[in-house]
């Protein structure tokens, strides 16, 4: 299933200078917190840069968000009922890597749905910083995901379910011919 997204870099740019400010960090603080660097999230804030997921991991990892709900954010739609229509999409420009926010964004609520859809011979690496505050559990609708945290690596086909360990260094890898489709669980850890 093939959905358009619209460029959300625009969206992104002001959401991400929203939440550094509303925590009254500098760019400086913001790199140091993401290991980002300031040179890059000064582009992407002035939405002279398209973030990919790997960024955005580090960024919304270091704000204490899932990069879903800073996905949410931009979007800026709350509410118990998200419809199919109304679920944000958003496409890694590097990778290809789509993701669907599934989940209403609701406060109180701290479970994260989200659908993955992982081109072939695709891959994007996440920091153990972007899982520090949650658990998270990966289950394989379609293909094949190769999914490495820290030394382990797990050969995950349609109908496997992987509960994460304490946070590590992880790669979503697709290393087949075909797109590989996932969902991704989260629970923030209060």
């Amino acid at each position: 299933m093939t959905i358009s997204a619209p460029d959300p870099t625009d969206g992104l740019a002001r959401r991400l200078r929203l939440e550094r400010e509303a925590r009254g960090w500098s760019l400086g603080d913001l790199a140091a917190r993401s290991g980002v660097s300031k040179a890059m999230i000064s582009k992407v804030e002035r939405a002279e840069a398209s973030p990919t997921a790997a960024l955005l991991g580090r960024l919304s990892g270091a704000f204490g968000l899932t990069l879903s709900t800073l996905l949410a954010r931009v979007e800026g739609e709350t509410g118990q009922l998200k419809r199919a229509a109304a679920q944000p999409v958003w496409i890694d420009p590097a990778t290809g890597y789509r993701r669907r926010q599934l989940s209403p964004l609701v406060v109180e609520n701290p479970l994260d749905l989200t659908e993955v859809e992982l081109p072939a011979g695709a891959e994007v690496s996440y920091p153990a910083a972007s899982y520090a505050f949650l658990r998270q559990m990966i289950w394989m609708l379609d293909g094949t995901l190769t999914f490495r945290e820290g030394d382990a690596v797990h050969v995950l086909e349609p109908g496997d379910c992987l509960a994460l360990g304490a946070p590590a260094d992880c790669t979503f890898a697709n290393r087949s011919g075909q797109p590989c489709r996932y969902l991704v669980a989260v629970v923030r850890q209060r």
